[in-house]
């Protein structure tokens, strides 16, 4: 008698070399990354800080985030992504690591954690578009969508582990460590980027000098109506969100729901709601991309309309699970759009132009979430964020490409995106409807 044994389970053809090192990066930086947003705000607190320092503190990583984030996009399109990924990992590392020994020392100053805040938001501009770049170039064919799922599901996962084990850490052993760990977290994961294979990319020549390409890179995406129509709704949509979640939320939960706890699970919640709603996409491939992502936008406007009800706790929790499954039905068809349509080698500065439209109204929105309460109320000022993700949703829905641009078919997607990114300019009529 002879006995084999099992065989080990194979590697999906999809999740080659670079995705997976991309992969594993990504949930390196997660767990320790949401930690630390959690550590900076009781560093800040535990050095005698108010909560408008916090705010600070916050304020000085998102403005040169939003500072540096086109040229970010359009040096990514010159150079090797992998090197500006590695590059930035390591001011990540570095700025964080001089943050941790500030609070392990005692008494840091804010104008100190303010600017090595800043360093990490400069960071995140330059690595931002490259890894966007990078994690797009790394797959090809019809299972693209299936990996873009796979990957948000582990960042998503990390990010859920990283904030429960940041905040037990915390507790335990305080801040300045949870930040040491995310600096180390910083360096592993720009060790594994620095394996990362780009043999197979074609060279980039680009012509002309660093306004030509954020030049050239706005062209490209002011003629793509699905493109800038979607940024520019987003733009105010995650505006309003971020004004409901990170400001009108914690106080209806203060006044209505018994505190932080209630509203720490209902967070939660939708946390779970975006690992199960990159689960389903590794499954469903809806055929028009862009109609069924747009459609699960709706959705957003429901926890702003459950707290100016307000809900019941179970009721805002299964809101917020729903309303994670939705965003990330776009999230990925959203990927998936870009990977197929744009050319590889520009694919960085649209990513930082998209994120550039994503981002800079939030700062905005943010601080004049108070006022707007203080002038209408906030029952009414919530009603106004709901409807606001209606009407722009309702608003893209009338863009014709948004409801005709379809999923490449197997046989058109065998040939890649940049193949078939290079008949856009042309023929991108062809692909819609």
């Amino acid at each position: 008698m002879t006995s084999t044994a099992p065989a080990l389970p194979r590697r999906p053809s999809w999740a080659g070399r670079n995705y997976s090192l991309l992969t594993a990066a990504a949930v390196v930086t997660n767990l320790g990354s949401q930690g630390a947003l959690i550590a900076a705000a009781f560093a800040v607190l535990s050095s005698g800080g108010s909560a408008g320092d916090v705010g600070l503190v916050a304020a000085a990583r998102t403005v040169p985030l939003v500072l540096f984030l086109l040229v970010g996009g359009a040096l990514a399109d010159r150079l090797p992504r992998h090197r500006v990924m590695v590059a930035a990992n390591a001011l990540n590392f570095l700025s964080q690591g001089a943050f941790a020994l500030l609070v392990l020392a005692g008494e840091p100053r804010l104008w100190q954690m303010m600017a090595l805040t800043a360093l990490g938001g400069v960071g995140q501009a330059f690595f931002g578009p490259a890894s966007e770049g990078m994690l797009m170039s790394s797959v090809s064919g019809a299972e693209a969508g299936r990996a873009f799922a796979f990957y948000r599901m582990a960042m998503h996962g990390a990010g859920i582990g990283g904030a429960a084990l940041g905040g037990a850490l915390i507790a335990a052993f305080g801040p300045g460590w949870v930040l040491a760990i995310d600096a180390a977290a910083f360096a592993v994961a720009g060790a594994l980027r620095a394996f990362l294979d780009v043999g197979h990319l074609p060279e980039r020549e680009p012509e002309g000098g660093l306004l030509s390409q954020l030049r050239d890179g706005w062209r490209e995406f002011v003629s793509r109506p699905w493109l800038w129509s979607i940024v520019v709704q987003f733009a105010v949509v995650n505006a309003v969100v971020a004004a409901a979640e990170a400001v009108y939320g914690p106080l209806v939960a203060r006044d209505s729901l018994g505190g932080a706890g209630p509203w720490g699970l209902a967070l939660a919640a939708f946390g779970v709601g975006t690992f199960a709603g990159a689960l389903l996409m590794m499954r469903w491939k809806p055929r028009r991309l862009l109609l069924a992502g747009s459609l699960c936008v709706f959705p957003l406007a429901l926890p702003s309309a459950a707290l100016a009800v307000p809900l019941p706790l179970g009721a805002l929790a299964a809101v917020m699970l729903l309303t994670g499954v939705s965003i990330e039905v776009f999230g990925v068809s959203w990927m998936t759009a870009l990977h197929q349509e744009i050319p590889e080698e520009k694919l960085s500065r649209v990513s930082a132009y998209d994120w550039l439209g994503s981002i800079a109204m939030v700062p905005v929105a943010t601080a004049l979430a108070g006022p707007a309460q203080d002038a209408v109320g906030r029952t009414p000022a919530l009603w106004g964020c709901s409807a606001l993700i209606v009407l722009l949703t309702a608003a893209v829905l009338c863009v014709p490409d948004v409801r005709r641009l379809t999923r490449h078919s197997a046989a058109s997607a065998a040939i890649g995106p940049q193949a078939s990114a290079g008949a856009d300019a042309e023929g991108a009529v062809g692909r819609l409807g």
